[in-house]
């Protein structure tokens, strides 16, 4: 059986009107009341790092560069502190590649055995003293001097 239109009306008038507004008053603080039943919330402070802006940006502490050794599938991942030089990033190179296993296997492991290119189309191997981070690139390539087949890695000295 259906309620008289008249009934429903009024109920509808009186969610507006009545226990609706009382739960929309607590909420503007116009009823202090509901307040001492509410469990109490943590004081937020909005401008919590706006008082420490540091002056100069944060020291880097590590470098992700990639290497790639010539004849490898892809590159090695390597760790590398920001004041290390060309000769540090080989020598951690070839210790990660002997220590994942990787394959071909290299003729050597010693890092004077190797270059140091931007690329696999870049002539110009780098100065074995110069910083990492004063190359501007993270993704190198591994040229042993020696190939295989007794040919010479082709590579110049870098000007500088």
């Amino acid at each position: 059986m259906a309620s008289p239109k008249s009934h429903r009306k009024e109920s509808r008038e009186k969610n507006k009107k009545g226990r609706l507004s009382e739960k929309a008053s607590s909420f503007h603080g116009r009823d202090a009341g509901a307040f001492s039943d509410m469990v109490p919330r943590p004081r937020t402070v909005p401008d919590l790092l706006a008082g420490g802006i540091p002056s100069h940006p944060p020291k880097l502490t590590k470098l992700l560069v990639n290497v790639t050794i010539q004849r490898s599938p892809g590159p090695i991942h390597v760790l590398m502190p920001p004041e290390a030089t060309v000769h540090d990033l080989i020598t951690a190179a070839l210790r990660q590649y002997v220590n994942e296993a990787r394959r071909p296997v290299l003729p050597s492991t010693a890092a004077s055995a190797f270059d140091l290119h931007y690329s696999q189309f870049s002539l110009e191997r780098l100065d074995k003293e110069a910083e990492i981070v004063e190359l501007g690139s993270r993704n190198f390539f591994l040229c042993p001097r020696h190939t295989e087949n007794g040919g010479v890695c082709v590579s110049k000295e870098e000007d500088t």
